[in-house]
């Protein structure tokens, strides 16, 4: 999750949730928190259609980002009741995602255990049941003008 994110989520600014992580560096190695490099930060900033304008409006460093670890340790960090509930809210996200994550797999694996005990007869709906399984492959319209190629 980004900073930024965290922050709002906190209700706290951005620059207080990172110095409250600064003061307690130790608790974030490189696997609980990172920071954008310039071309990541780019991308990022292009997917948000409108920028403010005026002085001041953007950020100034690059935007850190915090794993499922470091969301955990910065409620130790962050000492406050707003801070604990959303923890409290975040860590049940996460575990919602890789139960529904876990789950897809054991549907696959047990769709695996029935195709292999039954014949060849049920390879028809066994194909149709994988097709139902895998993600629709969503082709994206390009947008702007098209030039008349000569």
């Amino acid at each position: 999750m980004l900073d930024s994110d965290l922050a709002d989520l906190y209700d706290v600014a951005v620059k207080v949730l990172l110095q409250a992580v600064k003061r307690n560096l130790k608790r974030f190695p490189e696997d609980f928190m990172f920071q954008l490099n310039s071309q990541e930060a780019e991308a990022l900033r292009s997917q948000f259609v409108t920028l403010k304008k005026g002085r001041g409006q953007h950020r100034k460093y690059l935007p850190y980002v915090f794993t499922e670890q470091g969301v955990a340790m910065l409620s130790s960090v962050l000492n406050s009741e707003r801070a604990i509930e959303v923890n409290i809210l975040i860590m049940r996200a996460f575990v919602k995602l890789r139960e529904m994550i876990a789950s897809h797999k054991d549907l696959a694996k047990r769709l695996d255990e029935l195709e292999n005990k039954y014949d060849s007869q049920f390879k028809v709906v066994f194909d149709a049941i994988r097709q139902l399984m895998t993600p629709p492959v969503v082709k994206k319209k390009k947008i702007g003008f098209m030039r008349e190629k000569d």
